[in-house]
């Protein structure tokens, strides 16, 4: 097993694909990859916002500065289970995250109720300090999806993702419950993402310009948070027509 990593700075880029683009691509890396040993792993996360989704509104503005908080588990876990309480921020491209790892019941009453943490640490006190800031922040969204991760074998740092099924929902917002929600991609899409420490290698660049795999811009909370303001529009939204006529307003 690999040892708890807590701290991390990186540069991430995000792809969405289809299922033939990653067949080829994962046939093209072969030698300079490998799938770690966790094989395909199940991922939940719950973010954390104020009541008006004032930290997401203001991330899909593409800031220089953006920050995201969450809690992840790997699998649905039970009473007992570890998770991962995490801050996110990226500046000027640059990714930075801090994670403390707590004990189910330890992580909901830290964000939950503002219990505060058994530990202190440097990462507890970042988050004390961004949960103090924001003030009112509350269980947002729920996100959960299946990663397959592949690390570099001969580019230390180089981690590539690949996500699949990706669900969301606004209610029911603890881990516990379990992964169902709405799709957020089309049907045979994934997303990937590379992450790397510094540039990206030559070889993988090459690789992506021949199978014409382009850079997007995704955010999976971001875009949930959109797709629930559709669907709310949608409900809201007057009917035009009621068996065969027109309504007018």
């Amino acid at each position: 097993m690999n040892q708890f990593q807590g701290t991390f700075k990186r540069f991430e880029t995000k792809f969405l694909i289809n299922e033939e683009q990653y067949r080829l691509l994962m046939e093209s890396m072969k030698g300079s990859l490998n799938i770690d040993e966790y094989g395909v792993t199940s991922i939940c996360s719950i973010y954390f916002d104020t009541p008006d989704y004032r930290l997401i509104r203001n991330s899909l503005e593409k800031p220089v500065y953006k920050e995201k908080l969450r809690l992840r588990s790997y699998g649905t876990p039970a009473e007992g289970d570890k998770v991962f309480v995490e801050l996110k921020k990226k500046y000027q491209g640059i990714v930075y995250k801090r994670r403390e790892r707590m004990e189910l019941s330890e992580a909901e009453h830290y964000l939950y109720d503002y219990r505060p943490a058994k530990k202190k640490t440097q990462i507890t006190r970042e988050i004390d300090w961004f949960l103090r800031f924001y003030d009112n922040l509350v269980p947002s969204m729920y996100v959960s999806y299946s990663r397959i991760a592949m690390l570099g074998d001969k580019c230390p740092g180089l981690r590539i993702t690949f996500d699949k099924n990706i669900l969301w929902r606004k209610e029911e917002l603890y881990l516990e419950c379990g992964s169902f929600g709405k799709p957020l991609l089309e049907d045979g899409q994934r997303l990937m993402e590379i992450k790397v420490p510094e540039a990206m290698p030559i070889w993988l660049v090459r690789h992506l310009d021949e199978l014409e795999i382009y850079p997007v811009s995704f955010s999976k909370y971001g875009n949930a948070y959109l797709q629930s303001q559709l669907q709310k529009e949608e409900k809201t939204r007057p009917d035009q027509m009621i068996k065969g006529e027109m309504r007018y307003a």
